[in-house]
């Protein structure tokens, strides 16, 4: 890639503050539009090609069977490294300034249930010691946070305040937030860390939530619990962290939050990104509205 790509991805890590999650799924979005483009066109450097290109790229994807979901994502790469270029004055002209992103259509997902998460904190068998303590409090903090995976990994010991009830933080682009928990929800969080004190070595010691060997969690391991547990009570298709993080604002919703304060629990920086959560509430006013109206009988 050319010197001006190694930039772009140092300005994206120290000047953006982007997750290394992130800075790496922009540059393999380069690299695949780089190695389409040698292919294709015979040509090295991406730094200045035409619409024709990019196009000719998005076709491609699409016949690939790349959602418009996903072909928008790598497109938005794309956009930020031909900004950064014009910014750096090493082009002229954008080529994707006139781009319209391609329509998607967006699906509702159903959050789990309320009877589906008494299933599994309630009335599931966790494993006894510290990994039954430590999963059964990972499913806890999701729900009662609505915190995102990577937040829930990177959560800080210090963030942890036992004398308040909240916790620390730490959100997209280095931007903290302060918490509240649930009192039942802190309780388990004590127990975790009587049951995380009686570990023979901690490795990671910075951070709460750690595996056996003192490590820290992983973003698979977090994947693999959520499916593995929801997996015993519920039949939807996505049994994923970010459900929970969804199932958490959807409920507050239903139960009377305000958008707002929803909006600043999850550490979004607009409303937009909030209101995508209000379609639930509004399938579950529906299903309310079918069962009480008069004329609904």
């Amino acid at each position: 890639m050319s010197d001006c790509f190694k930039v772009f991805r140092e300005y994206l890590q120290y000047q953006k503050a982007y997750s290394s999650h992130t800075v790496i799924a922009y540059c393999n979005d380069l690299l695949d539009f780089k190695q389409f483009n040698k292919r294709v066109f015979e040509q090295e450097s991406i730094d200045l090609v035409n619409y024709r290109q990019i196009r000719s790229w998005i076709g491609f994807l699409s016949e690939n069977n790349l959602t418009a979901t996903s072909i928008n994502r790598k497109i938005a790469s794309l956009k930020a490294y031909y900004r950064f270029l014009m910014r750096i004055k090493q082009i002229d002209v954008n080529p994707l300034i006139k781009h319209q992103s391609l329509k998607v259509v967006r699906k509702i997902q159903i959050p789990f249930s309320e009877n589906e998460l008494d299933a599994v904190l309630r009335t599931m068998e966790f494993k006894s010691g510290f990994d039954g303590v430590r999963d059964k409090l990972v499913i806890e903090l999701f729900y009662a946070t609505g915190m995102r995976r990577a937040e829930l990994i990177g959560l800080q010991l210090e963030g942890v305040d036992f004398s308040n009830n909240t916790i620390k933080i730490l959100g997209k682009r280095n931007k903290e937030r302060i918490v509240p928990v649930l009192p039942m929800v802190m309780e388990q969080m004590r127990e975790y860390e009587r049951q995380r004190n009686h570990l023979q070595d901690i490795i990671d010691k910075d951070y709460f939530l750690l595996l056996k060997n003192g490590v820290k969690l992983n973003d698979s391991f977090v994947y693999r619990l959520i499916n593995c547990y929801f997996s015993n009570v519920s039949e939807k298709v996505k049994k994923s962290p970010h459900m929970l993080r969804h199932t958490f604002a959807t409920h507050m919703l239903n139960n009377g939050a305000d958008l707002n304060s929803v909006k600043e629990l999850l550490g979004h920086s607009s409303l937009a990104s909030t209101q995508v959560y209000t379609h639930s509430s509004l399938a579950e006013l529906k299903k309310v509205h079918g069962k009480a109206h008069p004329r609904s009988k």
